[in-house]
């Protein structure tokens, strides 16, 4: 198990930008994908980005596609989301979560393939 603490989140104007970061415990970061989630208040949590160990492979949910990039620093032990053209409907918590493997799972996105998970960083987007 790794252990994960976000940050960066706040609160932004519609158009606006913000970086998610994601540090994670001990000297195996390097061995997990990881993966951004988003939970609204009364809805269920939602995949966002799924990044592969190496980072060279990433997937995005249709609705963040062309304005969030995900990257990773393994130097840095740090996951990163990239935010672009923020809207109001991106308002959420948003989690990392990381899971034991080089490569990508098939099921990347939902939530129970992920192995260990961070406490949340609000993002709220006002218009």
């Amino acid at each position: 198990q790794v252990q994960l603490v976000e940050s960066g989140g706040g609160l932004v104007q519609a158009g606006g930008s913000l970086r998610l970061s994601c540090a994670a415990s001990g000297r195996t970061f390097s061995s997990y994908s990881m993966g951004w989630f988003r939970q609204a208040p009364g809805k269920e949590r939602e995949f966002v980005s799924a990044i592969s160990a190496s980072g060279s492979n990433t997937y995005y949910t249709d609705s963040v596609k062309g304005r969030f990039t995900s990257s990773r620093d393994n130097a840095k032990n740090t996951v990163y989301l990239q935010m672009n053209s923020l809207k109001p409907e991106d308002t959420a918590v948003y989690f990392c979560a990381a899971h034991y493997s080089q490569y990508l799972s098939p099921s990347h996105g939902l939530p129970r393939e992920y192995d260990s998970w961070g406490q949340g960083t609000q993002v709220t987007v006002s218009s």
